[in-house]
Order: structure tokens, then sequence, then C-alpha cells
């Protein structure tokens, strides 16, 4: 398993990206949710304008420097060590196993509620990266 991005588009709100394994992230969800497709590393250029500048504190004469291109890799893979973005979040199983998950959120956390709450599979509490706790119940129906 590996820790993957998952998008999802909350009605009312924007995007909301949650950060963790696929099959930890389902357990708690009736619609089970799908990795992003990541795309391969590119490598991109772009033109820096011409410019001029000093070539040190209190130089009073400058110099030009002449516009030329750069070349430079982009990968949708990256990390920088094993920082996952986001703040972190935790789903806590109420009854039942007392299932307990950790992810990582980008985007706001009044989205994740309420895209929890119309999803959830299970009577759990959502912990947020402030320590605060809020109950989410099975929508009725569900």
């Amino acid at each position: 398993m590996a820790i993957t991005g998952h998008t999802v588009s909350v009605a009312g709100g924007g995007d909301i990206t949650i950060y963790g394994e696929t099959a930890n992230i389902n357990y708690f969800l009736t619609t089970p949710l799908t990795a992003d497709a990541l795309q391969g590393p590119t490598n991109s250029a772009t033109t820096v304008a011409s410019s001029s500048r000093r070539q040190y504190p209190g130089d009073t004469t400058t110099i030009n420097v002449s516009s030329n291109s750069r070349e430079f890799l982009v990968d949708p893979s990256r990390k920088s060590g094993n920082a996952l973005p986001g703040r972190n979040f935790a789903l806590k199983e109420r009854g039942g196993n007392e299932e307990f998950r950790s992810f990582t959120l980008k985007g706001r956390v009044m989205d994740l509620h309420a895209f929890l709450s119309g999803e959830a599979g299970k009577n759990m509490f959502l912990y947020t990266a402030s320590g605060a706790r809020y109950t989410i119940d099975v929508p009725a129906g569900a």
C-alpha cells in the first residue's frame, strides 16, 4: 500500500484532497474513493527576461544579464522527506471495531466534514489538527 492523494469535489465548497492509504479511507465510506492518477516526471522550460543588477551591495555600476531559457524537472510524486501536504486529521470508528486511522488534508475542514457527513459508512469521530472532535453519523437511509 502507498499513501496517495484522493481529490473530492464537495457541493457548495471547493475541492479537498485526502492523503492516506486508499483502503484506510474507504473503510469509513459508503462510496469508495480512487487514488488520483499521477503523471510521470516531465521536463519543462521557461524563459527568464533580461535584467540589470548590481554585483554587490553599494556597487554604483550595474551589469546587464541577458535573457535565457531554463529547463527544470517537474515530478508530481516528489516529496520532501516523508512530509505529506496539508494538515493532519484522524477518523475513529464509534462502536464496532473502534478502528482509528490518520490522514492529511489539503482543503477546508468544513468541506471535509460535509463530505464525510454525506458519505459516512460508519458512525465515527473526526479529529482535526486543532484537537477538535466532531461526531459524524451514517446518513439516514444509507
